[in-house]
């Protein structure tokens, strides 16, 4: 676990010492201290996902991109992991782009969400503004409202 979460340091040609004071804290801040000198293998599904996330965020980057990085995994597990990936971005003050398919794993990590039909952003705005105000019908639809009444204006104030 170690020697993974330190790949992006050693290729930056870090010193050792310094690798190993950030590998160290990184883990920390996962959780998986306990589980430093692992192999991959003998690590769960949430406990894979937790070693993937500190060997990204031990480099520090300025962006995190996360796409499905809970698809393979449990919906117990599922859950557990959306809660400790809010309290890292939190922690970490790091922004991160999270792509998920997944509503209520979107709403639930994000401060701000893009809804996306066919690559283009039909509302940008956050959890809550998207489900009570929803800019588009695509956008409503994805919220889960199913009832719409098409309307045609005949003037300035009246529809039918």
């Amino acid at each position: 676990v170690e020697e993974n979460v330190a790949f992006g340091l050693k290729m930056k040609n870090m010193p050792k010492d310094k690798i190993k004071v950030k590998v160290d804290e990184i883990l920390e801040t996962v959780d998986m201290t306990h589980l430093a000198k692992r192999y991959p293998k003998e690590l769960s599904g949430g406990q894979k996902q937790r070693v993937a996330i500190a060997r990204a965020l031990v480099i520090e980057p300025r962006l995190l991109l996360l796409d499905e990085p809970l698809s393979n995994l449990d919906a117990k597990l599922r859950l557990k992991m959306r809660v400790e990936i809010r309290k890292l971005q939190q922690k970490l003050g790091i922004t991160t782009l999270f792509v998920t398919h997944d509503q209520e794993e979107c709403f639930s990590i994000s401060d701000r969400v893009a809804v996306l039909n066919k690559g283009v952003i039909e509302q940008f705005d956050t959890p809550e503004n998207i489900y009570s105000n929803p800019a588009t019908e695509f956008v409503a639809r994805f919220v889960g409202f199913e009832n719409f009444i098409n309307l045609k204006k005949v003037s300035k104030d009246t529809y039918c």
